[in-house]
Parts: structure tokens; sequence; C-alpha cells
């Protein structure tokens, strides 16, 4: 469908075909948190670094809209839940392809977190996203997390290719989830599903080195990018470290030249 093609151009860099998107949909979540509390802000240094997309809600659309400068891809966010509720990682619709149509958005994004009690609704709500999105031509990201009794750890290999492929096989046109912490174990989640997978910047990490180093793996092993929130809007420099992340991205540069361009030298 030419609709869905040419909107995934404007999320995708078109010369690399990979992607660096900024998820800002983190005041759902936790509030106001630092580096989201001036959304227009935070907006306007990330798209001066050359993030690709943003994922907002959609009651922050109009305020995000810098009206000026160079274009950013909207990608609007579904689905949400609050740390204050009973589970937290129950997901429910929020939004819909239609809303986000009219908003004027590029993709859309849903969150399920697989082997919570209530996995069947958010797989329920993925499908009728997928079908939706399908309808009108619009590229659906699904951020696929296991988080659940049975699941020992996130990042197990087996667990992430598992919710990967899932994703791919209801419909998603692109999935995001967990680095699995080499270069090597992420190639099996790639490998295991048919349409470009993103990884997350996870919790804040400690140094620079170590969000590039997970970004470096992930595009070794055939990634086609990242959705990186915390570690890029709550970074001293967002515009500076999303530089250095696209040139990983888009470009190949090596860990050590990232840095490099990152601390001016």
């Amino acid at each position: 469908m030419i609709g869905k093609k040419i909107r995934m151009e404007r999320i995708m860099n078109r010369n690399s075909g990979k992607t660096v998107i900024v998820p800002m949909d983190h005041g759902v979540t936790q509030g106001p948190i630092a580096g989201l509390i001036n959304i227009q802000q935070t907006i306007k240094a990330v798209v001066k670094g050359g993030a690709n997309a943003i994922i907002l809600h959609k009651g922050l659309v109009e305020t995000g809209h810098m009206g000026r400068g160079r274009d950013v891809g909207l990608i609007l966010h579904l689905s949400a839940s609050t740390e204050m509720a009973p589970n937290k990682d129950s997901k429910v619709m929020v939004c819909t392809v239609e809303e986000a149509i009219k908003l004027g958005a590029d993709a859309v994004s849903i969150h399920v977190n697989l082997g919570d009690q209530d996995e069947k609704m958010m797989l329920k709500d993925l499908s009728y996203a997928a079908k939706a999105a399908m309808e009108w031509g619009m590229p659906l990201l699904a951020m696929m997390y296991t988080r659940g009794p049975k699941v020992k750890s996130e990042y197990d290999v087996k667990v992430v290719k598992h919710a990967a492929r899932l994703g791919a096989e209801l419909g998603a046109d692109m999935i995001k989830v967990p680095y699995t912490g080499s270069s090597e174990s992420f190639q099996e989640v790639v490998e295991g599903c048919s349409v470009p997978v993103l990884i997350a910047g996870g919790e804040k990490v400690e140094t620079d080195k170590d969000i590039l180093e997970m970004v470096k793996g992930a595009i070794a092993a055939g990634g086609a990018g990242v959705s990186i929130g915390r570690n890029v809007f709550q970074h001293k420099d967002p515009e500076k470290i999303v530089k250095a992340i696209s040139k990983i991205v888009h470009k190949g540069f090596t860990v050590e030249e990232s840095l490099k361009e990152l601390k001016g030298k």
C-alpha cells in the first residue's frame, strides 16, 4: 500500500533503511519526570540532533508541534497505564488509529506485556490496532515486552525472540524489544522476525559508552534502529547523544568514533 510506504519513509531514513526514535510517552506512566517537563524544548533538542521520529500521546501533539525548522516523524501511542495502578503492566487502549490520522501522525505504536495476567486483553488490542492500521495504511510499531510470573528475565533471548515474532505474526510493521545483551544473541531475535526490529533503551544507564555499545551491538546484529527514551531525554545534552546514536545507526560509526564526536574531540 503506497500510503503506508510513504508514511514509513517519514519515520525511517531512506538511505540507511534504519531509524532513531525518541519515545516521550512516559508522562502518562510516571508524570512530568525530568526531561519531559518542558516537552517542546526536549523535542527541539532531539530533532536538532537528528531523530527520525518521536512518540507522543495524543494530548501533547499540539503542545509539541514546533511549526518551523527540521521536520520529524510523529508516532502516536495508543495504549497506557500508570504506576499508581494495582497492575501497572496492564495496558489499555486510550487512542485509535483514526484519531492518530486526524492529528497528523505518520505512525502509531502500542505496548504489550506478554506473560502479564491481562496478556489476552493486550493481544486483542494489538490485533484490533493492526487491523485498523492495515485499513488506513498506517504503520504500526508494537512494543513487545515479556513481564510476568513465568518470565525469569525479560532480556532472555528465548522470550525476546518469541515476543518479536509474535508482534510480526499479529500484523505489526515494526517491533520494539529489549536488547538481549549481546550482538550474537540479538541476531537470533532479528532472524526470527520478518519485520524491522528496534531496541528499547531500558533503564537509565551509567555511561554514554554503555548506551552506544548497546546501539552498536543491535545494529551489528541486523537491527533496524532504536527507540530510546530516558537515556536520551534525561541526558545532560539530548541533542548530542541523539547525534552520536544516529552516527552509529545511519553511518556505521564505531562506538569510539561516536564517543569522540559526543565529547567534541
